[in-house]
């Protein structure tokens, strides 16, 4: 994997790692991340899928079918906005930590977790600056394409991760489908806000899997999420839009 292909991932920047507009483009839309018809509806539409995908990992690595299959275990989702994925973590038994650099996501979250009767911690910040121990599951869905360092942001995440514990990670990859489409089509028609996605920051899953080689990870094999007429999104081979995987120590 050559450095050029990762923009903006070469060069440590002290530790952060969120671009402060891309907090900042977010932490806008605060007020409209439980809208589900509103800005962020494309992550409500995203998010079953996701969760069909976290649900069978979760069930796989620990063995498990139970209602709850978090239950005593630990879980951080960082890039957590206003909480989308956090929520159903909670509710599938874990103890949540949830962590934005935006503090108006945090804000949002945590009001809407109190409403939904949910304890979920969250904090606002960067994830290399908080001392806030190990997870047996993390999560970062739809984050890295935001990073500026991402050989940093995956390290990070891979010290938080506690012995036996289990990595998902979801991003949309740098293909030319994903350029007319994502970046071109999505944002023209409304379906993203403008200014959500920058292509040249998409990262591919053989420059991904790199990373976390690098971090003393080994990923699974990714599954794309991919839309079509009549099925809307659903989980495919397909991995030329967006992909998700599993990501596991050694």
């Amino acid at each position: 994997m050559g450095d050029a292909t990762l923009s903006g991932a070469t060069k440590s920047t002290g530790g952060n790692t969120i671009r402060p507009d891309e907090a900042a483009h977010f932490g806008q839309l605060a007020r409209e991340w439980w809208n589900a018809k509103g800005p962020m509806a494309s992550l409500h539409q995203m998010n079953p899928v996701r969760l069909q995908f976290l649900r069978s990992a979760i069930d796989a690595h620990w063995s498990t079918v139970e209602t709850k299959p978090l239950a005593g275990k630990s879980a951080l989702d960082v890039g957590c906005g206003a909480g989308l994925l956090c929520e159903p973590l909670a509710r599938l038994g874990a103890n949540v930590t949830g962590v934005d650099a935006s503090a108006e996501n945090i804000g949002v979250a945590s009001a809407h977790a109190e409403g939904a009767g949910l304890s979920i911690r969250y904090m606002a910040g960067e994830l290399a600056s908080l001392d806030i121990g190990r997870f047996d599951l993390v999560t970062s869905l739809e984050v890295i394409e935001h990073v500026a360092d991402k050989r940093a942001f995956i390290a990070s995440l891979a010290e938080r991760m506690a012995p036996g514990g289990l990595m998902v990670l979801s991003t949309p990859n740098r293909t030319t489908a994903s350029r007319l489409l994502l970046v071109g089509a999505a944002e023209a028609v409304g379906y993203v806000p403008k200014g959500t996605h920058h292509w040249e920051d998409f990262i591919t899953p053989d420059e991904l899997g790199d990373l976390l080689d690098e971090a003393g990870m080994t990923m699974g094999a990714p599954r794309g999420i991919s839309w079509r007429p009549g099925k809307g999104l659903h989980l495919s081979e397909d991995l030329s839009l967006n992909y998700i995987v599993t990501a596991k120590r050694g």
